[in-house]
């Protein structure tokens, strides 16, 4: 049952993220990147400091360092496919993103010591193919400096995925939300003055869109993940959020009337039967070994 409603919070982060592209393009017009990344990661951890004031006093004075992990790969990702998609299409950038589907169940083996499912490995297979027929209109081609930053993008938010989930077993939610927005922020303002020179002019759209991004898309959205990994797998995590594709099509078919070709019907079609795969795990039998162990714990 914690595990159904896991995915269920981790699906409505999908809905989130998928819904708000479209805000969040056209708002990066009127304010740099890195500017909006700070905004957006302050708020958040505000309102989480706020929030959860009384579950933090146990931290200091003597800080643990763990929670700062994830959030040091959390900025990395958004900063990486930030600066990648200067060099690169935006729908390159997509699907080179996109392979952190693929990258989260090697990386979590190494870090619990564990070999990956088949229904998992070719789940993320499946839905990364099904990535690549929703993003790509034509070849990759050659690898140029924006495909290799958003490569790395990929592997960083690989690396937040697992380590939350990692840390999300031995440090409480509410001390792993806040800490790992919080150190996001820091990052965004120690960054800031050598990245780009700060620019932002504040349009109604602006406002609004670092008011939900930094509530409901970080500080709500990076909550729900930090709970929910306690009972899911980072693949699993990985897999659904492959929906997101899928969330943003249909927000800009509504918002924006675009059309989905044949070739993308098949790739959200793909997207959905990885996620499928992963769930009923049709290949094999058994829980995954490091869900077992935490539901034991629990």
């Amino acid at each position: 049952m914690n595990r159904r409603r896991a995915d269920a919070a981790l699906v409505l982060n999908t809905i989130l993220w998928g819904a708000t592209f479209v805000l969040i393009k056209a708002a990066l017009q009127n304010v740099t990147p890195v500017l909006f990344l700070l905004c957006r990661f302050s708020l958040a951890a505000l309102a989480l400091a706020l929030v959860f004031r009384k579950h933090l006093k146990p931290w200091p004075p003597a800080p643990d360092p763990r929670p700062l992990i994830p959030g040091l790969f959390l900025f990395a990702g958004f900063f990486f496919q930030t600066q990648g998609l200067r060099f690169t299409t935006p729908a390159k950038s997509a699907f080179l993103t996109g392979l952190t589907t693929v990258l989260v169940p090697f990386v979590a083996s190494i870090v619990y010591k564990t070999r990956p499912q088949i229904s998992e490995v070719v789940g993320a297979l499946v839905a990364t193919l099904g990535m690549g027929l929703m993003t790509l209109t034509g070849p990759i081609g050659s690898i140029g400096r924006g495909d290799v930053l958003t490569l790395i993008c990929a592997v960083a938010f690989a690396l937040h995925i697992v380590t939350l989930g990692h840390y999300s077993a031995v440090v409480s939610f509410p001390v792993l939300s806040v800490a790992q927005v919080g150190s996001a922020a820091v990052c965004a303002l120690l960054l800031l003055p050598f990245a780009e020179a700060p620019r932002i002019e504040w349009h109604p759209l602006t406002v609004w869109t670092i008011l939900i991004t930094g509530l409901l898309c970080t500080a709500l959205a990076f909550t729900i993940q930090a709970w929910a990994q306690r009972f899911t797998t980072s693949t699993r995590t990985a897999l659904i959020y492959a929906l997101e594709p899928v969330v943003a099509w249909i927000t800009a078919y509504v918002v924006a009337g675009e059309t989905l070709s044949g070739r993308a019907a098949s790739g959200a079609g793909l997207i959905l039967a990885g996620v499928l795969l992963v769930e009923l795990k049709p290949l094999e039998t058994g829980a995954h070994p490091r869900v077992q162990r935490r539901t034991e714990g629990l």
